[in-house]
């Protein structure tokens, strides 16, 4: 199994000091705890998209190119970009761009959101929403596999001989279709021979299965090799030396940010960290008990690739980092010898593809 770290950039205070970074520091700290995160050991770091508070996430490419220039071997996903709402040449040329600077690290993970707010600021219909997804869809894969496009559809104007540029790094980057509920997305994986991203962030870890299982059989119904189906998943982390002290230190922070969710179809029914502990699909405890729970949701799942989120409620980044070091030093090694690695990724530090940072100006 690969692991990876992933953030919204959260943007609000610490649930326990009251202290608001500013928006400059909020985005110092995504970049270094994607740093953090390679040197750790872990094997992606995720961006992923909101155009509304409490969120800075606005412009994930920015934010990937950031970290591209300082890292070497972490893939760089995207969790997820909101492609219904957005032009499918802007989105090849922008995921093209980071492709190139990362030296081919990148992985973009596309969902129809969650959110309210991308469907007035760009001018959509959330009513189209499945439609725009497909369609959009459709016109990324053609413009980052060809050349000379010529397209038309429902949403957007037609095009002529179009060449996207920068061409990818990769050919072309890999694309997983990312769900919390939708088996419209499920389906999309599934039709394009696609990895599935599960959000597992706010449900019963049955829900989620349910949607894997579904991804499976739609896989193997559009005649793709069942061995080849490739799922990754989410999950809220919070790992400290027992799970008396995690729970204890977590909670003010996971209550607060339950009870700020408002989002419809977005609340959990876990309403304190015991309930999303023992009952839900988070991960917080000790090594041992975060180890097992992986390997349990492992068993529902099968995925290949497991995510987490430190960011709650303005969790410090000292604490972050905290986690994440206990997580990478005491859970990772013992799962990946444990749970298998399907997935092929090039190692860009032996390969030369890597971004290397600090690097002389030219003259």
């Amino acid at each position: 199994m690969r692991f990876g770290v992933m953030t919204l950039i959260d943007h609000v205070p610490d649930a326990r000091s009251g202290r608001l970074v500013s928006p400059t520091e909020r985005f110092r700290e995504v970049v270094e705890l994607a740093v953090l995160a390679e040197e750790s050991g872990f094997d992606a770091f995720g961006v992923g998209e909101r155009h509304g508070p409490p969120f800075l996430s606005s412009s994930p490419p920015a934010v990937l190119g950031a970290i591209a220039a300082r890292t070497h071997r972490i893939r760089l996903f995207t969790t997820v970009t909101v492609l219904s709402t957005l032009d499918p040449v802007r989105v090849a040329e922008d995921y093209a761009t980071v492709d190139q600077l990362s030296g081919g690290r990148l992985e973009l993970t596309i969902g129809k959101g969650n959110a309210p707010e991308p469907w007035a600021l760009f001018g959509r219909d959330s009513s189209a929403q499945y439609a725009l997804q497909e369609e959009n869809y459709e016109l990324l894969r053609r413009l980052w596999s060809e050349e000379k496009v010529t397209w038309s559809g429902s949403f957007r104007p037609p095009l002529t001989d179009a060449t996207t540029l920068p061409r990818p790094h990769q050919q072309p980057p890999t694309v997983w279709h990312g769900s919390a509920t939708s088996e419209r997305s499920v389906e999309l994986a599934a039709l394009w021979g696609d990895p599935l991203f599960a959000a597992n962030a706010i449900q019963p870890v049955a829900n989620y299965a349910a949607l894997i299982d579904r991804y499976r059989t739609r896989w193997e119904a559009y005649g793709h090799d069942p061995a080849a189906a490739l799922v990754g998943s989410g999950g809220t982390l919070y790992a400290a030396a027992d799970d008396r002290t995690a729970r204890r230190q977590f909670a003010p922070y996971y209550e607060t940010a339950v009870a700020a969710r408002d989002v419809p179809g977005n609340n959990t029914p876990f309403r304190t960290v015991d309930e999303a502990a023992d009952l839900g699909p988070a991960f917080i405890g000790s090594p041992a008990r975060i180890a097992d729970k992986i390997a349990e949701q492992h068993r529902a799942y099968g995925h290949a690739l497991q995510f987490f989120s430190v960011d709650t409620a303005g969790l410090p980044f000292a604490r972050r980092a905290e986690v994440l070091r206990l997580t990478a030093a005491e859970v990772l090694p013992q799962l990946r010898h444990a749970l298998p690695d399907p997935l092929d990724w090039p190692d860009p530090t032996e390969t030369g593809a890597a971004a290397a940072p600090a690097a002389e100006p030219v003259r």
